[in-house]
């Protein structure tokens, strides 16, 4: 625990943490064949709570990253990457083991995430003081959709402090993802998959609380609703200034981006200029490391890292 003599928090992210196994392929999709040889296969830490926690640190804010980890390899190398980097975190130990995925990158820096869907024990919980702790004069709470997180939303909703949460991949009808986007004041999701995505993000709104909705749509740049706007308003991708290696973090990297101009009191159209920036640098990054863009980079000018 953090203990009482700590400075509240910027920001609070909640879930996430794990590990992705990197495995570069000739080609996605990849043509069936018994066998393929690849590069160096590379397991690293990394996962959307962790990438996002970090980028948030990178940026100066002063971050907590609240998960479950089992005592196992992958949880050494989440807890050893946090250390590293000095930010914020906190593993409560689980039975079923760390968070993991595989994911395919291709030559051009696209990617196929196939995620361990056993890790998502349901049992695990956020013990109830320990979030009150930290949520004590935080100033806003990121929260991931996993399991532990699923469970502490009805006590963040309690405690009144703003909300964010990444839907992802969602189709505007899962449920499991819905009772997030009911919870959060600002709503990001990927539009790649949507046929309309003005239609999702407008239903994001007649949830009830969301007064912002943020979807992006990779090097298309996104769209922005607000509940006060008349339409969705597009926001265009950065070009990123070095040559693509990655596109895996790159929404992560987005959300901390935006989250921080939203802290820093600037204008959403500015908070979508900064998380496309902070995007285009994480796909100049090799998806074996994790490397967020710092402060003083992302605010030099537009294209200049």
């Amino acid at each position: 625990m953090r203990g009482p003599n700590h400075d509240p928090l910027d920001v609070l992210v909640l879930g996430g943490a794990g590990v992705d196994t990197i495995v570069e392929v000739p080609r996605l999709p990849l043509p069936y064949a018994d066998s393929y040889l690849v590069p160096a296969i590379t397991t690293r830490a990394g996962h959307t709570g962790d990438n996002v926690a970090l980028g948030l640190h990178a940026l100066g804010l002063h971050i907590h990253l609240l998960d479950v980890l089992g005592e196992d390899a992958e949880g050494a190398l989440v807890r050893d990457l946090h250390q590293r980097s000095g930010s914020g975190f906190t593993a409560l130990a689980t039975a079923a083991g760390t968070k993991r995925a595989v994911n395919l990158v291709g030559p051009d820096g696209r990617r196929l995430s196939l995620y361990d869907g056993s890790r998502g024990a349901e049992q695990d919980r956020f013990p109830t003081p320990l979030l009150a702790e930290l949520l004590e004069g935080c100033r806003h709470v990121h929260v991931c959709i996993t399991h532990p997180a699923a469970y502490a939303l009805d006590q963040l909703t309690a405690a009144g402090i703003g909300v964010s949460t990444d839907l992802h991949d969602w189709d505007g009808e899962n449920p499991y993802h819905a009772q997030f986007a009911a919870q959060a004041d600002v709503v990001f999701l990927s539009a790649a998959a949507l046929a309309d995505p003005e239609a999702v993000m407008r239903h994001v709104l007649k949830l009830g609380r969301a007064h912002t909705v943020v979807a992006t749509a990779g090097d298309r740049g996104g769209l922005l609703l607000t509940r006060d706007g008349d339409g969705a308003r597009r926001w265009t991708a950065v070009a990123p200034p070095r040559p693509v290696r990655d596109s895996n973090g790159a929404g992560d990297a987005f959300v901390a981006g935006f989250l921080f101009g939203l802290l820093e009191g600037r204008d959403l159209d500015e908070c979508a200029r900064l998380g496309a920036l902070a995007g285009a640098h994480a796909c100049t990054v090799a998806a074996t490391e994790v490397d967020p863009i710092d402060r003083a980079a992302l605010l030099a000018h537009d294209t200049t890292f």
